[in-house]
């Protein structure tokens, strides 16, 4: 899950009426243009710059990458089927409280920044 696409979509969905495990299945695929965008924007960024390591396409480190993308590809499944098999109070209360974390590191980068 990642502050993007499903901080937003999921919530509006269920407001809209969306079951729970759609509104996931739905923000998991609005989220990979997000991602490829904000990909291709490291990449354009950080195009040349210097001091980069080796197997680097601008700020996209490779090996991080192929890591990600199989840990997705292997998880992926678990994680539907996981959203498919819990109630549908635990998984907005999981989804409440990944909210909730994401929102305090955000406010404890924000106020502990000198």
């Amino acid at each position: 899950m990642a502050i993007g696409g499903g901080s937003l979509t999921v919530p509006f969905l269920t407001w809209c009426n969306v079951r729970v495990q759609h509104a996931i299945g739905t923000s998991a695929a609005v989220g990979l243009p997000i991602a490829l965008g904000g990909t291709l924007g490291y990449v354009f960024n950080g195009w040349g710059q210097p001091g980069l390591p080796p197997a680097s396409l601008g700020y996209v480190y490779l090996p991080v990458l192929a890591i990600l993308v199989l840990a997705t590809v292997v998880f992926a499944p678990f994680g539907a089927r996981l959203a498919h098999r819990l109630p549908v109070a635990t998984l907005k209360r999981l989804f409440a409280g990944i909210l909730i974390l994401l929102a305090a590191k955000m406010l404890w980068t924000l106020f502990s920044a000198p």
